[in-house]
């Protein structure tokens, strides 16, 4: 029987050795597969489904939706697009700004560095993001991104963009042996930049306020401080919130961890903006850009932008969110959850840091080595113990999510605790038969 892999091109991967299993449904965090089998989902897909598989308020939705209005070019009104921006204005605390609806993340990011040019008066101004950092897969994103899988595609001083160490305090860059000055180095890093290049030359920082794909959680003195170097130097703050916000990090925004002091300017979303259930992202602009620029002409657009579909979604998400107090259930549950994590630090040394805590989202750093901090593999690259480990998983019916030497662990926040509990469980198992402690080898 020909694969899928005949026919399709997948994205992120080698296409000739894609070999992946069919999903036919799934409903809570849990994925059924056309094999029969059933998958606990302890990624939520790239953390994108937070309100797990088939939820049934996102599906209503949707259905009701199609039956009254399937579709209308954004240059016309429709009425969940008006209703979701108003929404999303509200929950920030934006109220006064304006929301401009994309088709998923990477354009999100791209028209939010066009929207922040525009409206600081820097058509060409510079953008500074961090190494080690991902916003998307366009050219534009590509450049914004300091990832290393892509930098040989693109060069990002062409597009304008310059990069800073991250504040990775594992391993931080800055040679700081506490979380809280390598967080405040990070900033001082974006500071210096701003000042080498000149205030008046750049147009916008852009960076993650917590969770990410590139396994890096900021300490909790970096984005303050950023914001506090951002504002002094009348430079636009744009956070990415594509993967941290709608509960992931324990608030509906990870910024707002912070309260006021961490409000950036600009902040871009997707994934759980419709729990997955369909294609959307946001750029969600305050009062102040919105003033700059609503008496100018706007030089961007695409054809789906707030589609009906895709904002009738979105607005089941939030009151899923909402009525079901899942941002309040990610940041127990996810206090919990880092506790967990911590104990299987104590017994597997190849577990080097566990990084966390605010809601359903960590990440645990594989190492070689727990003295040097050695990585199990270099970054990107995914050894074969770990991978072997991930196919041990996923035998035992839980997908992990994983990149180059690091375990995501960002289950649904619908996950039934006795799920979590189960995949916890799995993951001690798993760490000491593929990575025993020294001593506790198997024996010939």
């Amino acid at each position: 029987m020909p694969s899928e892999r005949d026919s399709v091109l997948h994205s992120w991967c080698v296409p000739a050795d894609w070999n992946a299993p069919t999903v036919v449904g799934g409903r809570g965090a849990k994925l059924s597969l056309e094999d029969g089998r059933e998958l606990l989902d302890m990624s939520s897909l790239v953390e994108c489904s937070n309100l797990g598989h088939q939820h049934p308020r996102l599906v209503a939705a949707i259905q009701k939706q199609a039956g009254e209005l399937s579709f209308v070019t954004a240059a016309w009104g429709a009425a969940p697009r008006k209703a979701l921006a108003e929404r999303l204005l509200e929950l920030s605390g934006f109220e006064g700004g304006l929301v401009f609806f994309t088709l998923g993340g990477a354009d999100a990011n791209e028209n939010a560095v066009r929207i922040a040019r525009q409206a600081s008066g820097k058509g060409h101004g510079l953008v500074i993001t961090r190494d080690r950092s991902y916003h998307g897969a366009s050219y534009m994103d590509m450049a914004l991104s300091g990832d290393s899988r892509t930098a040989h595609q693109v060069d990002a001083n062409a597009w304008g963009v310059r990069h800073v160490p991250p504040p990775y305090s594992y391993r931080c860059p800055f040679g700081s042996q506490s979380p809280h000055d390598c967080g405040l180095k990070g900033a001082a890093a974006v500071a210096d930049c701003i000042e080498m290049e000149g205030a008046g030359r750049v147009a916008a920082v852009l960076m993650e306020p917590n969770a990410g794909s590139n396994g890096i959680v900021a300490p909790d003195s970096f984005w303050p401080a950023l914001r506090d170097a951002t504002q002094e130097r009348d430079v636009l703050l744009i956070a990415d919130e594509v993967m941290s916000a709608f509960g992931r990090c324990g608030e509906w925004f990870a910024w707002q961890r912070h309260g006021e002091q961490g409000r950036p300017d600009i902040m871009t979303l997707a994934k759980g903006l419709t729990g997955a259930a369909v294609p959307l992202g946001a750029v969600v602009m305050s009062a102040a850009i919105a003033r700059r620029i609503e008496h100018e002409m706007f030089y961007s657009g695409l054809t789906y932008c707030g589609h009906p579909l895709s904002c009738a979604a979105g607005l089941a998400a939030l009151d899923a969110y909402r009525d079901e107090k899942l941002i309040e259930r990610s940041r127990t549950l996810g206090a919990r959850l880092f506790g967990e994590l911590q104990e299987l630090h104590s017994r597997h040394p190849v577990i080097g840091e566990v990084r966390g805590g605010h809601g359903l989202f960590a990440v645990l750093e594989l190492v070689a080595d727990p003295v040097t901090r050695a990585p199990l593999s270099p970054w990107p690259q995914q050894s074969e113990p770990q991978r072997a480990m991930l196919r041990a998983a996923l035998d035992a019916g839980v997908s992990f999510g994983s990149r180059g030497n690091l375990l995501i662990v960002a289950p649904p926040l619908v996950i039934e605790e006795s799920d979590l509990a189960t995949a916890i469980s799995l993951l001690d198992r798993l760490l000491g038969r593929f990575f025993p402690a020294p001593g506790m080898e198997k024996k010939p």
